[in-house]
């Protein structure tokens, strides 16, 4: 099995802040959102709260729009061609996409790319409060054992170093940069 990282890895940008963009060009009243959003982003910089209480506060402004699935599938005819033709040119079956994004972003994607596995963070796509840890760091090692016991990575792909644990048990691990994909 390939294990990926998607944003930055095989998505050129992050997802989740296109997302918001393409979200407040459509909806300029999720603008209303801006100021606790920016105040919950110094909050976390200065360690007051911790990073799922940002991303909450982040993803706050899903409450406002009155069809997300229908803007998540607006937003992947838009962005599809951001996947990097690298990644599609070695796209296997058995590929995984794990991804501190949320699933409900992701999910669309994958299937229209034929990504049969994911794990992502689990957010509610009415509200934006997580409903289990942000898929972040040791908890995508943590996510991947449970999902696949026994299962060992062939080779992983990341944009970030955060994502070590993951690379350590694979195989081969390649660190990515742009389009430059580089042995970890």
């Amino acid at each position: 099995m390939n294990v990926y990282d998607f944003d930055g890895t095989i998505y050129r940008g992050d997802s989740s802040v296109d997302f918001w963009i393409f979200c407040m060009k459509r909806h300029p009243g999720i603008i209303l959102d801006l100021p606790g959003q920016i105040f919950a982003a110094i909050k976390y910089k200065l360690g007051a709260i911790d990073k799922l209480r940002f991303k909450e506060r982040y993803f706050s402004f899903l409450r406002r729009l009155k069809d997300p699935r229908a803007d998540v599938c607006r937003f992947w005819d838009v962005k599809q061609k951001r996947i990097k033709e690298w990644y599609l040119n070695r796209k296997r079956d058995d590929d995984l996409i794990i991804s501190a994004s949320p699933v409900f972003l992701l999910d669309e994607i994958c299937q229209r790319t034929g990504i049969r596995h994911l794990i992502a963070s689990d957010v509610d796509i009415a509200s934006g409060t997580f409903a289990s840890p942000n898929c972040y760091g040791s908890e995508k090692l943590r996510r991947f054992k449970e999902a696949f016991p026994g299962m060992h990575i062939e080779e992983f792909y990341s944009d970030s170093r955060s994502d070590q644990c993951l690379a350590e048990i694979a195989e081969k691990a390649f660190i990515v940069k742009g389009e430059k994909v580089r042995e970890w």
